[in-house]
């Protein structure tokens, strides 16, 4: 009793130095009650493992963590199985024999794994085993994360196999340090400093990646420089790979097309020119050398600039298929980025569609097609890309956003799981019914290709990862969906808020509900009923509907999506406009043709409409914008008093923090409201119901900011 009193009150004081600057993200360790400790202490009081296997190792290390921290005892390792041990065990060893696993670890998945309870010789284990070492390692995870959300046992049994087989995080990082799309700090990549010296960070960025199953990660810019092909390059590659190697986290690089030429002085980077071929054979056998893990390329061509194989008068299929046979022998992959447009095109929506879809089955089969969710560009809420169901024959990988270029950067708490789910869950009718984003791209409906699931990091050098400690949320969600998109996106953030707060009910089921309410509050105060891309020209932070840049490529520009007149407002992508409703399968195609089928949330987004529509709320158009735009804010107004009512719950510097983050969301919705009802009031000519809020202030003054004035930095 002595031992544990002091040992809290060691971990009370550690806290007060310390602080609680979010650096721990969901991997805190913090004393359980008495009750659950005495559960643990009763059902682990040992761990078996081969420790000359790295990721077993590694879960040993973090299981004695977790263990030290829940309950302040030493849970020893031992060479030999004893009573009561949780027992580390990989598929084909003497003691998965032993113990009658190996005919069913050979069925699973190879980073899946079992937790179970087993008796042998009147001795009882906590078994976790897998296919694979990395296996075991997501299983420790696993089981710890029951412990601090209140599902642990004597009785736990798991069996649990990821959806999708690659779990990538894509860095936009540059080697200087800065993050393209960054809101959280620069770099955590110390290029200058490596391979020397390591930071203690890349450990504990792949620790958090391994807890949630994330198995990969590309650490530079899709917009990328050669020089990471470079051999000073490499060497600091493959020191960040050998960091992340037991935990499971596999080394991708983003390339440029153009490298043969820029590195290797050859005079064309041209897919079928055998010097170039044989140039991109030589360095990706010089990468395995170094990194014999190596897991492939992430490459962005023919896109905003960069070079391609269209620049040589060659297709995509070219370009990937040349990269994929160099590959191949070593069984990487290329992922190749469906993010095109051209800038003549009669709509920006259709063009990924178009210039992929006629190739599907040409493709290698380790080429995947990586495609942003939505048909345009990372929107608060896009229907789901049509490239999903056009590509039947080919890999397709879902790309997503972790950080939140087009949700309020790190200034706004929005839980980005939703978002997700969402577009994981809509039907495509590919295949009929069932046929879901995320069947059609998991490997279930299209066997035989790379299942992969992408998500743009969000993570920089701020002590808290992510910018806002919310942040952290969308970060843990990517990870737990892309190991299964079927769980629902309020348990994972049921989880992550136990383990990252508390699991106390009077603080976890209203935080719950704010964070699930808290991406339709951002559509609303943004681009509800379908509007989309009107932000401000480059940072794409506040509103900016009315941007003109002379020179600017119309589908850079808001006006290009609005298409606002004084008849009404929306891009008419229906059979008289665009076309783009055909891209998709039946029954969608005619549904979203039709004005009256087309689901309110995706209405401006297919049809341009009059401002005195009728609305399902036998609102007008303009009516039901106004009460939206207001929603938007009122909610917000909301998530700041939630929060306020938290402070019993939370650490002075991380509440402080979170409060600081509403206060600038709730300006920031207020300029959006306030801006866009405005601006489109100088074309519907239409009143601002007179029970809503008057805009604080005058369009001129909106239209006079030029940057986010509202950020914290």
């Amino acid at each position: 009793m002595m031992r544990k009193s002091f040992f809290l009150v060691l971990m009370v004081l550690s806290l007060i130095v310390r602080g609680e600057d979010g650096s721990r993200l969901w991997l805190r360790y913090d004393p359980l009650s008495a009750e659950k400790a005495a559960e643990v202490d009763q059902n682990i009081l040992h761990i078996h493992a081969d420790m000359t296997k790295p990721s077993l190792a590694a879960g040993v290390e973090e299981l004695q963590k977790a263990i030290s921290g829940f309950t302040g005892r030493v849970v020893p390792h031992s060479t030999r199985l004893q009573h009561r041990s949780v027992v580390m065990v990989v598929g084909g060893s003497r003691l998965a024999g032993r113990l009658g696993l190996n005919a069913e670890l050979q069925a699973m998945h190879r980073d899946g794994f079992i937790i179970r309870p087993m008796v042998r010789n009147r001795q009882s284990y906590l078994v976790i085993a897998s296919p694979t070492q990395v296996g075991v390692l997501y299983g420790v995870f696993h089981l710890i994360r029951s412990i601090k959300i209140d599902e642990f046992s004597s009785e736990l049994t798991v069996k649990s196999e990821p959806k999708f087989d690659v779990r990538i995080l894509n860095h936009w990082d540059n080697l200087n340090g800065t993050v393209e799309r960054g809101y959280a700090g620069r770099s955590i990549w110390l290029w200058n400093e490596l391979p020397g010296i390591l930071s203690p960070r890349y450990k504990k960025y792949a620790r958090a990646n391994a807890s949630v199953g994330i198995n990969a990660m590309t650490p530079n810019n899709v917009n990328a420089d050669p020089l990471i092909l470079s051999r000073e390059y490499l060497y600091k590659v493959q020191a960040l790979a050998n960091v992340f190697r037991p935990y499971g986290v596999r080394m991708y690089l983003s390339i440029n097309f153009a490298s043969p030429m820029v590195l290797g002085g050859l005079p064309t980077a041209d897919p079928l020119a055998p010097a170039v071929r044989q140039w991109w054979i030589d360095k990706v056998n010089e990468i395995y050398q170094m990194i014999p893990d190596f897991g492939g390329f992430l490459v962005k061509a023919n896109s905003e600039g960069q070079p391609g194989p269209l620049d040589f008068g060659r297709t995509h299929v070219d370009g990937a298929n040349m990269i994929a046979e160099a590959l191949k022998p070593h069984g990487g992959i290329v992922m190749w980025r469906a993010f095109v447009y051209e800038p003549d095109g009669i709509d920006r929506a259709k063009e990924a569609y178009l210039e992929f879809v006629p190739y599907d089955g040409q493709y290698h089969p380790n080429v995947t097609i990586q495609a942003k969710s939505g048909p345009v560009d990372f929107q608060p809420r896009e229907p789901f890309s049509p490239i999903f169901n056009g590509l039947r024959k080919t890999g397709v990988t879902v790309e997503v956003q972790i950080t939140q270029e087009y949700t309020g950067w790190s200034d706004h708490l929005v839980y980005l799981g939703l978002q997700n789910a969402e577009m994981l869950k809509s039907e495509t009718y590919a295949f009929g019914p069932g046929s879901t984003v995320a069947r059609m791209t998991d490997g279930s409906l299209i066997p035989g290709r790379v299942s992969a699931f992408a998500g743009v990091a969000n993570i920089g050098q701020d002590a808290n990862w992510t910018g806002h400690h919310f942040g952290q949320a969308n970060w843990y969600a990517f990870g737990r969906q892309g190991w299964d998109h079927t769980l629902c996106p309020e348990k994972i953030a049921d989880e992550w808020i136990r383990q990252t707060f508390t699991s106390d009910p009077a603080f976890r089921e209203p935080v719950r509900e704010m964070m699930m309410s808290s991406l339709e509050t951002v559509i609303d105060y943004m681009m509800p009923l379908g509007l989309h891309h009107i932000f401000a020209w480059d940072h794409h932070y506040g509103p900016e509907p009315w941007c003109y840049v002379p020179g600017a490529r119309p589908d850079w520009l808001p006006r290009y999506y609005h298409q606002a007149t004084k008849e009404g407002i929306g891009f008419n992508r229906t059979r008289t406009g665009s076309g783009a409703v055909d891209q998709y399968e039946q029954p969608l195609a005619d549904k979203f043709n039709n004005l009256e089928t087309t689901p309110e949330i995706f209405l401006l987004w297919f049809h341009h409409v009059p401002w005195d529509h009728k609305m399902n709320s036998g609102k007008t158009l303009w009516d039901e914008m106004a009460h939206i735009y207001q929603r938007g804010v009122d909610s917000v107004r909301s998530f700041q008093k939630t929060w306020d009512r938290m402070e019993p719950f939370v650490d002075a510097e991380r509440f402080r923090h979170v409060q600081s983050r509403l206060r600038t969301q709730i300006r920031s919705a207020v300029w959006w409201r306030d801006a866009v009802m405005l601006y489109f009031q100088t074309y519907s000519r239409m009143p601002i119901p007179l029970h809503l809020e008057r805009p604080i202030n005058d369009l001129e003054y909106y239209k006079q900011i030029k940057l986010p004035y509202l950020h914290h930095n």
